[in-house]
């Protein structure tokens, strides 16, 4: 074994103990700093960002509770080794690493073994039971680790080789523990080995540590790959339930008046997060033509594919020719029966161009903004409660006669962040001048967006604007 150093020694060493001792106060307030930002961590979020940050803390913490007592351990010397006896061994040295750090040495000549007090402790061995030899230590090793204890020492006895390695122990209470077994050997005059001697470390609360932060790493790469997968085919699937027709649309295709269309989404602050608003414009027999817009509470698959289910069911019900009102009353039982059911707000309209009359209905939606004449309002609108809100809901329909010129405005919430309906449609009314002034119903839509691009909102909104051709 290495000499024992007394604290004399030691004290004959003051440029090295004055190093350590600076040391150690520059861990313990680097320590006190961590500790710190720890407290702040777990205070935060319950996410599983928070957990990794968390988890980072603690392992760092470890490392310089380590780092603080093995400087506290070369300052003060080693513990006097070997024990003189199995009483001593059992409360020696329960001070800088609290039994975490024992050391042996292995008289090959003598077939003698000398533990320390803390390496009983470590290996979970009565203190007064006689130290295991090379040949009886792999007795205490896993199965699966005594394969690489063996090879260690070997290489150390035979090719002089220094051991550096760890391994798993099975105590005699059940606990696994992690060794890290640091030695080297001792060499006779005539450059065999004479002995070995080793200092073992319970590594096994650091070792925890490290894989907290490693099975948090890779839950959270886990996490971001599910995301981004969810999110691709969430942007898929709303891609397939947007309109096939982009930029502008005449309804009906063939003959005299009719609605020049245009639509269009306005992303959120958080960037493309798929959610459940849609719009829709679908010639129907009879030269008739479909208005729609709305929105599903949540974002995700789930949501997408619930506005999916929703819009083609409007669009098979209103090609045969249900009414606003009924089919609004049926989108709502539809949302209401889902194995997931969920909130909804729609508002639905049939234009007739021989009489230039709009035929609509409302679930919790906000009204359509007609402008004419360089001014702009809100039609009043029918009764009607959200969609899946209430079993059997009852919806009320409303008329309005357009006139070539006039402007129609449909648009889903959440156009402003965290502003009530009143705000928003009071925004839009201000429009008035320059959406009656826009000749076409692109250009309409290039004002809408011009107006609220770069605004923070909390979700995708959708906008529609037809506009009457004389």
């Amino acid at each position: 074994m290495p000499p024992h150093v007394s604290a004399d020694s030691q004290a004959d060493q003051p440029p090295l103990r004055g190093t350590v001792d600076a040391l150690i106060t520059q861990t313990r307030r680097l320590r006190g700093e961590m500790d710190a930002v720890r407290r702040d961590a777990r205070a935060g979020t319950a996410d599983l960002q928070g957990r990794w940050q968390r988890a980072l803390c603690d392992l760092a913490l470890h490392q310089l509770d380590d780092l603080d007592q093995h400087l506290a351990q070369l300052r003060d010397g080693p513990p006097p080794v070997p024990v003189a006896s199995p009483a001593d061994r059992a409360g020696a040295r329960h001070g800088s690493l609290l039994s975490r750090v024992g050391s042996a040495e292995w008289n090959l000549l003598t077939d003698e073994a000398t533990w320390s007090g803390e390496l009983y402790g470590i290996l979970g061995r009565n203190p007064a039971a006689p130290p295991l030899t090379l040949d009886e230590l792999p007795s205490l090793v896993h199965d699966e680790d005594r394969a690489r204890l063996t090879a260690m020492v070997t290489d150390c006895l035979i090719d002089a080789k220094p051991i550096d390695g760890e391994f798993r122990i099975l105590r005699r209470d059940g606990a696994v523990r992690t060794v890290h077994m640091m030695g080297e050997p001792v060499l006779h005059a005539d450059g065999s080995t004479a002995s070995m001697w080793a200092v073992l470390r319970d590594v096994s609360e650091l070792r925890r540590s490290q894989r907290t932060v490693s099975e948090t790493r890779d839950s959270l790469q886990r996490q971001r790959h599910l995301a981004q997968t969810e999110h691709r085919l969430a942007a898929e699937l709303q891609e397939a339930v947007l309109p096939p027709w982009r930029g502008s649309l005449r309804l009906p295709r063939q003959g005299p008046g009719g609605l020049d269309v245009s639509a269009g989404r306005l992303p959120s602050a958080a960037g493309p997060l798929m959610g459940g608003a849609w719009y829709d414009a679908l010639e129907l027999p009879g030269d008739e033509t479909l208005l729609t817009v709305g929105d599903l509470t949540g974002h995700g698959i789930a949501v997408a594919s619930g506005a999916a289910t929703l819009l083609g069911a409007l669009r098979g019900m209103a090609m045969a020719g249900t009414r606003p009102a009924q089919l609004l009353s049926w989108l709502s039982q539809l949302l209401d029966t889902t194995v997931e059911p969920a909130l909804g707000s729609a508002v639905c309209c049939r234009y007739r161009p021989g009489t230039r009359t709009l035929t609509w209905a409302q679930a919790g939606h906000p009204a359509p903004l007609l402008f004419r004449n360089g001014t702009g309002r809100a039609l009043a609108a029918p009764d009607g409660v959200l969609l899946g809100a209430t079993p059997n809901a009852g919806y009320g329909q409303a008329e309005e006669t357009l006139q070539a010129g006039d402007l129609l405005l449909l648009h889903t919430e959440g156009l402003l962040p965290r502003q009530h309906g009143a705000a928003v449609t009071g925004r839009l009314l201000g429009l008035a001048p320059r959406l009656c002034g826009a000749r076409t119903a692109q250009d309409g839509l290039r004002t809408l967006v011009d107006e609220f691009d770069g605004t923070e909102r909390e979700a995708t909104a959708c906008v529609l604007i037809a506009r009457i051709v004389s």
